[in-house]
C-alpha cells in the first residue's frame, strides 16, 4: 500500500469581493459578490514508502493547500486521500503520531524558551520514552551541529538554527511521513546545504516518506529523483526530474570555443546568441535542430571545443510557469 495516495483531490475557496467606501460596504452587506478560487484541482498521485519527492510550483499554485489537506488541517471540497491508511482530515490520534508537517514560514518552537525545553515539551506531547528522546536529540543536534545552542532562547537563534531545531522537533516521534513546506527559505548556502544533508540521511536511514516543496532548485536537485509539478491547482508533471527537460524544454544550448575571437553576425545564423566573450560563445537552438546546427557550426567556424547541453532546469521550470504552455513532447505528437 502506498504511504500517500491521492485521487481527484480538490479544494475550492470562496472569497467575497470588497468595494471601497460606505456605498461599497452597504452593497457588500446586502448583495455580496462571491468568487470561487480553485486552489487544487483534481490532484491525483501516490508516494511509496521511503520516497523523497519534490513538489514544485509558483506561488499560489496549490502546493501548501495540498500539504495542509494531506496533514489534515484542511478538508477537501472533493476527492480522496489516504496517508498511511488514514483519512487525514479525520485527525485520528494514530494518524497525528505518524506524520509531521514543517512549514518554513511558521514556528512550532516556544519563542521564549530554550530549544531544549521545546524539545522536551514535544517529548511529553508525543509520549516519547526519555531514553529514546535523548538519543534522538543527541544524534540530530550532532548531525546539524547545533549542540552548543540547545540552551539558547529560540528568539535568539539565527534563522538557520531555528529551522534545524524545527526539524529535530518534528522528527522526535519518528514519523513515517514528513511534509516539508520551504524548509530552507531565507537560509544561507551553508545552512541550506547542512539541512539537505540531514534530510537525505533521515530519508535513507529511517525510510521516512518525504514530500518537499521548495523554490530553491538546489534542494530539489540535491534530494529528489522524482518531482510533481503543479500550476493553477493542476498536476502538470509527475516523474523523474531528468525527464522534465526532455518533456518540456524546446531548446538546447551549444557552448563553443574557437581559435579566434567571434562576432555576433557570424553566429546568429546558427541560433540565438546568449553569450559572447571573445572566442567563447553560447547559442540557444531548437532542440530538434541541435545535431544539424552543430554540424554546420563545425564546418563553418574554427572551433576548438564544443558541447551541447540542456538548458538549466530552473529556466525550464520558469518558462513552464510563465507561459503555462503544453509540453514539447505533446507538440511533437501533434505534428
Amino acid at each position: 500500500m502506498p504511504a500517500v495516495e491521492v485521487a481527484g483531490l480538490t479544494r475550492i475557496f470562496t472569497t467575497v469581493k470588497r468595494h471601497g467606501g460606505l456605498a461599497g460596504a452597504l452593497r457588500g452587506l446586502f448583495r455580496a459578490e462571491r468568487t470561487e478560487v480553485r486552489a487544487v484541482e483534481s490532484a491525483t498521485f501516490s508516494l511509496e514508502e521511503g520516497e523523497l519527492v519534490g513538489f514544485l510550483g509558483p506561488n499560489g499554485a496549490g502546493k501548501t493547500t495540498t500539504l495542509k489537506m494531506l496533514s489534515g488541517l484542511l478538508h477537501p471540497t472533493a476527492g480522496t486521500a489516504r496517508v498511511l491508511g488514514f483519512t487525514p482530515w479525520e485527525r485520528r490520534d494514530e494518524f497525528r503520531r505518524s506524520i509531521s508537517l514543517v512549514m518554513g514560514a511558521k514556528n512550532q518552537l516556544w519563542w521564549d524558551l530554550p530549544a531544549r525545553d521545546s524539545l522536551a515539551l514535544n517529548r511529553e506531547i508525543y509520549g516519547v520514552p526519555f531514553d529514546r528522546w535523548k538519543k534522538t536529540v543527541d544524534d540530530m543536534v550532532a548531525m546539524l551541529d547545533v549542540g552548543n545552542r540547545l540552551d539558547v532562547q529560540v528568539r535568539e537563534l539565527s534563522l538557520g538554527e531555528r529551522m534545524k531545531f524545527e526539524l529535530i522537533a518534528c522528527l522526535l516521534h519518528d514519523p513515517k511521513v514528513l511534509f516539508l513546506d520551504e524548509p530552507t527559505i531565507g537560509l544561507d548556502v551553508v545552512s541550506a546545504r547542512r539541512i539537505r544533508e540531514f534530510l537525505r540521511d533521515v530519508n535513507a536511514k529511517r525510510r521516512t516518506t518525504v514530500l518537499l516543496t521548495s523554490h530553491n532548485m538546489a534542494d530539489i536537485k540535491g534530494l529528489c529523483h522524482r518531482v510533481l509539478l503543479i500550476n493553477h491547482g493542476r498536476i502538470m508533471h509527475d516523474g523523474p526530474l531528468a525527464s522534465l527537460i526532455e518533456r518540456w524544454a524546446g531548446t538546447k544550448r551549444i557552448a563553443l570555443t574557437a581559435s579566434r575571437p567571434l562576432v555576433a553576425s557570424e553566429l546568429s545564423p546558427f541560433g540565438e546568441v546568449l553569450a559572447l566573450d571573445g572566442p567563447a560563445a553560447v547559442l540557444c537552438v531548437n532542440r530538434d535542430r541541435a545535431p544539424a546546427v552543430t554540424a554546420e557550426a563545425l564546418a563553418a567556424l574554427p572551433i576548438l571545443d564544443l558541447t551541447v547541453e540542456d538548458p538549466p532546469i530552473e529556466d525550464v521550470i520558469a518558462d513552464i510557469f510563465r507561459e503555462a504552455r503544453p509540453p514539447v513532447s505533446a507538440l511533437r505528437e501533434q505534428k
